[in-house]
């Protein structure tokens, strides 16, 4: 017998976007107050901490999508995409 019930993603499936978006936001926080120490421009630490949220964003998600799944991932995702 096959179950039609959806795939229940996991906690942690779940919190993967916060944690990516916050190791975002973290790196770029510190790059605003170092730039904002050591030049005391405010302009410019603002500018910086948003190019950087931005970079780390962007490279972390293409690093993300470069992952090859494993055997049980492979499975899973058979699994779903064939109802079974």
């Amino acid at each position: 017998m096959t179950q039609n019930t959806p795939h229940q993603p996991s906690r942690s499936d779940k919190m993967k976007p916060a944690e990516l978006i916050g190791f975002s936001g973290v790196l770029a926080l510190v790059v605003g107050l170092v730039v904002l120490m050591s030049t005391r421009q405010v302009v410019l630490s603002v500018i910086s901490l948003g190019v950087t949220f931005i970079v780390v964003l962007i490279s972390v998600a293409m690093f993300t999508l470069n992952m090859k799944p494993n055997d049980a991932e492979k499975t899973d995702l058979d699994e779903q995409n064939h109802g079974a």
